[in-house]
């Protein structure tokens, strides 16, 4: 029975090829809309046309502190520079003793986007683990794509560099030694909720390192926790991109992001 079942089966098919074979090849062809044009850059890490510059090398226009007000992040040489939390005056004694994510957010938000930017950990190699070249990209200002010296410098594998931070560890470790530019490539799905502000679909991330997949389209488990058990809080459609300042002067540059 299943012998025959399967000769009916490869002989349908067989036949329904034929047809298509002889059929009018119009019948598959789309015609409208037709997609936009968008001028890519010159190599892979220049902005293409649609592309909106965060960061050009000069012009800090597009970001602020959390609090909504100027910041004091250092720009030289066609960089930003992480001034340390604890020397940045805008936040009390009581603030900086606060387990809160600091750093400079984006004025605009965002949803779904491509994301690229480039970063330096510093040359000097000072401490060990989480506090060697220790900051972050939050996607809406709670995903976190970890950035590390992870380059000869044992962590847990799920807070190394290039891993959703205590959630999904990168595939390969493809770090640069420190003091050189690396970049993150970043295709960024929020997540959506329903009216009941349960969750309807969960954000995911995929990510290619230094040009390497290090992410492969890993689903999130919520927002980043460092205690816990990461969660799902609703949340606008769109967000601020935010920089972390965790105490270390990593620098960024080349940053733009393109709306999806």
């Amino acid at each position: 029975m299943r012998s025959k079942l399967l000769l009916s089966f490869f002989l349908v098919s067989i036949t329904y090829i034929h047809a298509q074979e002889k059929g009018d090849p119009k019948l598959t062809e789309i015609w409208s809309p037709v997609p936009k044009v968008v001028m890519p850059g010159k190599t892979p890490a220049d902005p293409p046309s649609d592309a909106i510059i965060l960061f050009n090398g000069k012009d800090v226009s597009a970001w602020q502190s959390k609090k909504g007000k100027p910041f004091n992040w250092k720009v030289e040489d066609s960089a930003i520079t992480v001034v340390p939390f604890a020397e940045d005056t805008e936040y009390s004694a009581e603030e900086k003793q606060k387990n809160t994510v600091q750093g400079i957010q984006t004025k605009q938000g965002f949803g779904n986007c491509q994301l690229h930017i480039e970063w330096k950990t510093p040359a000097e190699i000072k401490g060990d683990g989480q506090s060697r070249g220790n900051s972050g990209v939050l996607l809406m200002g709670r995903y976190e794509l970890q950035i590390l010296d992870s380059y000869n410098n044992p962590t847990y594998s799920n807070g190394q560099s290039g891993s959703i931070y205590k959630q999904h560890m990168p595939m390969v470790n493809v770090c640069r030694p420190p003091g050189e530019w690396q970049s993150y490539d970043i295709i960024f799905t929020a997540p959506q909720f329903y009216e009941d502000s349960t969750l309807k679909s969960a954000a995911r991330m995929t990510v290619f390192q230094n040009g390497v997949l290090i992410q492969n389209n890993a689903e999130l488990w919520g927002s980043m926790q460092y205690i816990g058990i990461p969660k799902y809080e609703k949340h606008a459609a769109k967000e601020p991109l935010l920089l972390q300042d965790h105490r270390n002067p990593v620098k960024f540059r080349n940053i733009w992001i393109r709306e999806l």
